[in-house]
């Protein structure tokens, strides 16, 4: 789920290519014959899975690809997106499970196509990516070595960008970026999504305690790039054999890196575990594998750990608020912006009926117990 951006213009335009004109798109922009396309969900951008046709026996290229059309608002920003793909490219040279970009026709990772709407012209950044195979955890049942694994995985992940280099990585101190976890502040812009009601009263409460517990520390944090959306939706798991011969889930794909951002560790950790509590049977504890599994590459200082539970908190705070104030924008989109509200409200509640203490108590203790080698 690509979460949004910033705070929207009047002139953002989600975009609405029919399949025929995102075909038409693959063959000029990139040169191919598309055999099959089919619309996939996306959160403010658009998105096509992509078949292409190719001659039999002439090459070993894929032939499913991912059409990604930005809205009107991205597509002025074709740096950013295109340090994204530079990102995506660095990553899967590392070993990590991204797509590949593949060229435009004029050998770019990115291209600006303008469409006239009838009323006036508009512009939309085009990229193509190679599709991965798996499905979305969502859709798996996930055991606590996975959500070990993945805690691992997001630490990694922060970890191998403090070796990217861009001139222009400067893109990525997004200030006003609603999804970046710092700027919490900015979502008493959109109250006025929400009824009044204790979801509405514990969301201003997340909110001033972020202002009084966070903000005072974020100078102590460590910084780097984060992803910023790990969610259950955006990890793709494959099955593979174990050495014990049993069918185990393993990350075979890393989507979405719309919401890359200057943050810090303990930002992606937090955002890691929200979203991992959202599909799961047993949410409060999540956080302690997770935890785990991020501490195994980056273990967190006293002051980091000390913010976790408000953090994650807050990142439900923005998920749901987001969502609210986006569904008064596209209430045809309703469904696919929703995904996260439909357990989130509960688990944000749960939290804070239970309070930090017990929680951190919980998560803790957990993360404790790898260290002798016993998980609870």
């Amino acid at each position: 789920m690509s979460s949004g951006g910033s705070q929207r213009s009047q002139a953002f335009t989600k975009p609405s290519f029919t399949e025929v004109q995102a075909s038409a798109l693959v063959e000029s922009v990139f040169g191919f014959k598309v055999s099959k396309i089919q619309p996939l969900p996306s959160y403010d951008d658009q998105n096509f899975h992509v078949r292409i046709s190719r001659p039999k026996d002439t090459t070993d290229d894929p032939v499913d690809y991912v059409l990604k059309i930005s809205n009107t608002e991205s597509s002025k920003t074709p740096d950013l997106i295109e340090m994204q793909n530079h990102i995506i490219m660095f990553l899967r040279a590392a070993g990590f499970p991204t797509a590949s970009v593949c060229p435009t026709k004029a050998d770019n990772t990115i291209s600006l196509v303008s469409i006239d709407s009838g009323s006036e012209i508009k512009s939309y950044l085009v990229r193509m990516l190679t599709f991965l195979p798996g499905r979305p955890i969502a859709e798996v049942t996930v055991s606590y070595q996975q959500l070990y694994e993945i805690g691992r995985l997001a630490a990694r992940l922060d970890k191998t960008l403090e070796e990217f280099h861009h001139p222009k990585l400067n893109l990525l101190r997004r200030e006003n970026f609603i999804w970046n976890l710092k700027n919490v502040p900015l979502l008493e812009k959109y109250m006025g999504a929400l009824s009044q009601s204790r979801n509405r009263e514990i969301i201003e409460q997340v909110v001033q305690l972020f202002k009084e517990e966070v903000m005072t520390k974020l100078s102590h944090f460590r910084e780097c790039i984060n992803h910023g959306d790990l969610n259950d939706h955006n990890i793709l798991v494959d099955l593979s054999k174990a050495a014990s011969g049993d069918a185990v889930y393993h990350v075979s794909g890393i989507l979405d890196f719309g919401d890359m951002s200057y943050g810090y560790y303990v930002f992606e950790a937090a955002i890691t575990i929200m979203y991992m509590m959202i599909e799961s049977t047993n949410p409060m504890q999540v956080g302690g594998h997770v935890l785990a599994g991020f501490e195994s590459v980056i273990p967190l200082t006293p002051e980091e750990r000390s913010t976790l539970f408000l953090l994650v908190c807050s990142r439900f705070c923005q998920s749901l608020v987001m969502a609210e104030y986006s569904c008064q924008l596209y209430p045809e989109n309703k469904e696919y912006l929703m995904i996260t509200a439909k357990t989130g409200w509960k688990h944000l509640q749960q939290m804070f009926d239970m309070g930090q203490k017990a929680i951190e108590e919980i998560w803790f203790e957990t993360a404790k117990s790898y260290e002798s080698g016993i998980a609870m």
